[in-house]
């Protein structure tokens, strides 16, 4: 049947919640990550409005990958934008180009609510995930540096 991107519902949270894990594995902060199966169940599907949008990529009961974000309301440009957060493919399904295509259901997204831009950051050790982002026509932004407050 082949991969299908759509967009995740709330049955779907313990998949999506595994592939967070694994992404927190991969990106080394996992000693940090405080998320759970019912964190995702309330704060993506039962929360309105929902502190998170997600599309996934489903391989018949399996999700493959997905594409979390969500939505800065109030820009400069006086349109929204769209915040992607996490964008993680399971290494068994990589080089199947679900990465673009969760990217492409995202742009059109986008598009549909009249968003100007899609932003995220990338690791500076992710040397595949830049790549990756250029080669779909993405620029890294070194006008802004990141700051973050703790407590």
């Amino acid at each position: 049947m082949g991969i299908i991107i759509r967009k995740a519902i709330e049955t779907d949270s313990e998949k999506i919640w595994t592939l967070m894990e694994q992404l927190a594995v991969f990106e080394k902060y996992i000693d940090s990550f405080a998320i759970t199966p019912e964190i995702v169940k309330e704060s993506g599907f039962r929360k309105s409005p929902p502190d998170f949008y997600c599309f996934v990529a489903e391989d018949n009961d399996k999700i493959a990958g997905m594409v979390v974000y969500y939505f800065l309301p109030y820009t400069a440009q006086n349109r929204p934008a769209i915040y992607m957060k996490e964008l993680y493919v399971d290494e068994n399904y990589r080089g199947q180009k679900i990465g673009e295509q969760l990217m492409s259901a995202l742009r059109k997204e986008a598009e549909k609510q009249n968003c100007k831009q899609i932003k995220w950051t990338v690791a500076p050790w992710n040397k595949a995930g830049q790549k990756f982002y250029e080669r779909l026509g993405a620029n890294q932004n070194n006008d802004w540096l990141n700051y973050e407050l703790n407590f």
